[in-house]
């Protein structure tokens, strides 16, 4: 039977499903998220009391296509974007990969042969500066196939071989169709990447017999992407057509048709890091490297594969995450899942194939497996405190309780991860204590602000525990999922504080690169979340700048959000390429250094971000104004009123009017009046108000400038309609010293 969210049958089991079924089926098991996170955005907008952010032009890279190509090939690509002017560069995050310029939205992409199989990011990069990133897909061993049009029925279908993937476009009120040819017993599957490489084709696959006959359907399986594995019963011609959900057209898709092995996931999915450990794939295709297993998923038996992997300890080190493929299908809209996940994909070799990679929790403690049966509360699977445990939810409600001795007072961290490490478990977890009584629930977490989503299906949080005492924990699917894909990791110890740190551009409402405008500013959002009672300050500083480009440690504090300001010196070069932020904090004379880890947004659609491996930055024109503080380091008193001048400097003999000054993101307990430099002026003074219980410290403060600036993209235009121009000033650090005692 079909999980919900997926649809596979089996040529047994075969029926016609009409599209409005099919459609209002796959609505009702959308991540409940889904639907919430429109709301949310709504909200959100409504209720926004950030500054508007800049009008000056700025790139928006809408589409890429095709979608990927194959090693060692050349392929032309075109492109859609918003204020594409001048745009004769695209940039990648691997040197194996480099574009030549052919005409206005059009480019031929060259692909090393050493290039490794997985998903890159594209950025566009002309007179406007640089854009947000879109993915590109690099695969090895399969014939790259171009969709033909006409294409829309079985008659016109176009015929795709086993081993290949078609780069194809969505047909608006129409529908993409393949012949493939099988032998009898020959086992496929079928892929179509369309929203994990940044499309927004809403894709559903269907497999037809040589008749006509429905086989097997397929929506949302990863992330809104459908995947079909199928074992023909005869030889013969088999059918597979893709459309969209609402059938729009122009978006475009990869679609795999393999043989090869393919893996669903591994286990155990966390691993003690410098320790060599035997991981298990289950999967499909494996051949003589694989053996027969007990699992199955859509009555399709699973084979299994086992091999010896080290994760490297300098990853954990800095609670880092490395991927080879976007982590973009842990939910039909795309997410920034892994943002509090210190670990790696693997990827396991199977039969000479590298299969797709799996994300891998990494940890400092011994892993141990969850074991059958343990569904019953008085016959609870043993733990002992700290642990971390590999476990799945075999089978449809299925209940996983453990018990363990609490050694020692304390507050205990309780997290699972199931959404992080891309398991489609919907997990909760309740604890109870030795009375049976049920002190704590835990459930959903993370931080969800503009566009960025870290807010995740897994639980996590604090509980105080008493030492000697017996406690039983209870772990199992939101909705009483089961099967190979209901994968998850608990941890349970005592609180260590620890934090994750997170970027993302802060233009809003849409996907944008970062452009700084010489003698001007930008501004990168900041979220950190703080784990294991983590409070001290997280101070933020950059590296790999190029002359010209600055950015002062920036010091967080007592919050989740902050501001991270770059600005660049007038005389400064056009520039555009990556830097590379760091994290340090201090908790009880412990000193952390983490990866600042950089996201993108990928729709104007809510809450959509997802990972990239680099900061990119670019240098272009000039600033029509720089904002200031005269003096960049102040000191006052918690509970104190301080004044500060704020200078602007004019770059533009044009940009005289007036500036509205906001705060960026002050912590709680600062604050400022909204105040403005006056028309003409070049200063004004400003109040920051501490209250009492502001805690001693550091704190870096920024600001926000709006101003009326005359502006035409037409440097030859007769007249230059006022443009509503926001960037922030340059920071301010300021010392809180402890409240005078009365």
């Amino acid at each position: 039977m079909s999980c919900p969210g997926e649809f596979a049958m089996r040529p047994a089991l075969c029926f016609s499903v009409s599209l409005i079924e099919v459609c209002f089926q796959r609505l009702l098991n959308r991540d409940r998220r889904s639907a919430g996170r429109r709301l949310l955005a709504i909200c959100a907008i409504l209720s926004c009391g950030t500054a508007a952010r800049a009008d000056l032009p700025e790139i928006r890279f809408d589409r890429l296509t095709p979608l990927g190509g194959a090693a060692g090939a050349v392929v032309d690509v075109q492109i859609a974007a918003a204020k594409p002017e001048g745009v004769k560069r695209l940039l990648f995050d691997h040197p194996g990969l480099s574009a030549e310029f052919v005409e206005e939205k059009k480019f031929r992409i060259t692909i090393a042969d050493d290039v490794p199989a997985g998903w890159y990011d594209v950025w566009l990069s002309g007179q406007w500066g640089i854009s947000n990133p879109r993915l590109f897909a690099v695969s090895h061993g399969l014939e790259h196939v171009a969709d033909t049009e006409p294409n829309n029925t079985l008659e016109q279908a176009q015929q795709l071989p086993v081993e290949s993937v078609v780069n194809g476009t969505s047909d608006g009120n129409g529908e993409d169709t393949y012949r493939i040819s099988l032998t009898a017993g020959q086992r496929i599957v079928l892929d179509c990447l369309a929203q994990r490489l940044d499309s927004q084709l809403d894709a559903t696959l269907i497999l037809r017999s040589a008749e006509g006959r429905v086989l097997a359907t397929s929506g949302d399986y990863f992330g809104s992407d459908p995947f079909l594995d199928f074992t023909a019963t005869a030889a013969g011609d088999y059918f597979a057509t893709i459309h969209d959900l609402s059938y729009r057209g122009g978006q475009p898709y990869r679609l795999v048709v393999t043989s090869r092995p393919h893996v669903e996931n591994v286990f155990p999915r966390a691993i003690q890091v410098g320790r060599p450990t035997t991981l298990t794939a289950w999967g499909r295709n494996f051949g003589a490297a694989g053996t027969p297993s007990e699992l199955s998923l859509h009555d399709q038996p699973l084979e299994k594969y086992s091999w010896e992997w080290t994760p490297p300890a300098d990853v954990f080190d800095i609670g880092g995450y490395r991927f080879q493929e976007h982590p973009t299908a842990h939910s039909v809209m795309p997410t920034a899942a892994t943002c509090t996940l210190t670990g790696m994909q693997v990827q396991p070799v199977i039969a000479g194939t590298a299969a797709s990679p799996i994300p891998m929790l990494l940890t400092d403690r011994e892993v141990s497996l969850e074991v059958e049966p343990n569904e019953d509360r008085d016959h609870p699977q043993p733990l002992a405190l700290p642990c971390v445990l590999s476990g799945r939810f075999d089978h449809e409600r299925d209940a996983d309780w453990f018990a363990f001795d609490v050694p020692e007072n304390g507050s205990y961290e309780f997290d699972v991860y199931s959404e992080r490490i891309g398991g489609n478990a919907d997990p909760y977890l309740v604890i109870l204590d030795d009375k049976g009584n049920r002190l704590n629930e835990l459930d959903d977490f993370g931080h969800r602000i503009n566009a960025f989503d870290g807010h995740l299906r897994d639980p996590s949080g604090r509980v105080t525990l008493t030492g000697g005492r017996r406690y039983r924990l209870l772990v199992q699917d939101r909705y009483r999922r089961g099967g190979p894909r209901y994968q998850y990791v608990l941890a349970v110890r005592l609180a260590e504080p620890d934090f994750y740190v997170a970027t993302i551009h802060s233009t809003n409402p849409g996907p944008a690169g970062t452009t700084i405008w010489k003698g001007g500013a930008a501004s990168l959002d900041v979220v950190i979340h703080q784990t294991g009672g983590y409070n001290g300050p997280v101070t933020l500083t950059a590296e790999d700048l190029p002359p010209g480009l600055h950015a002062t440690p920036t010091t967080i504090r007592n919050t989740n959000r902050g501001v991270f300001v770059l600005w660049a010196d007038e005389s400064a070069e056009d520039w555009t390429g990556p830097i590379r932020l760091v994290a340090t904090g201090v908790h009880e004379g412990k000193t952390f250094h983490r990866e600042v880890r950089p996201f993108t947004r990928v729709t104007n659609q809510g809450n959509s971000s997802r990972p990239m491996r680099h900061h990119m930055i670019s240098l272009v024109r000039q600033a029509p104004f720089r904002l200031h503080f005269e003096q960049p380091q102040v000191q006052a008193a918690a509970g104190e009123e301080i004044k500060v001048t704020i200078q602007v400097s004019r770059l533009w003999d044009e940009a005289t009017s007036s500036l509205t000054l906001r705060p960026l993101q002050f912590p709680g307990g600062i604050s400022m009046d909204v105040t403005e430099i006056a028309a003409g002026a070049d200063s004004a003074s400003l109040t920051l108000k501490l209250q009492k219980n502001v805690l001693p410290g550091e704190y870096t403060l920024a600001i926000d400038g709006q101003s009326q600036v005359p502006f035409s993209e037409d440097p030859q235009a007769a007249t230059r309609p006022k443009t509503l121009v926001s960037q922030p000033g340059l920071p301010l650090s300021l010392i809180v010293l402890p409240a005078a005692k009365p």
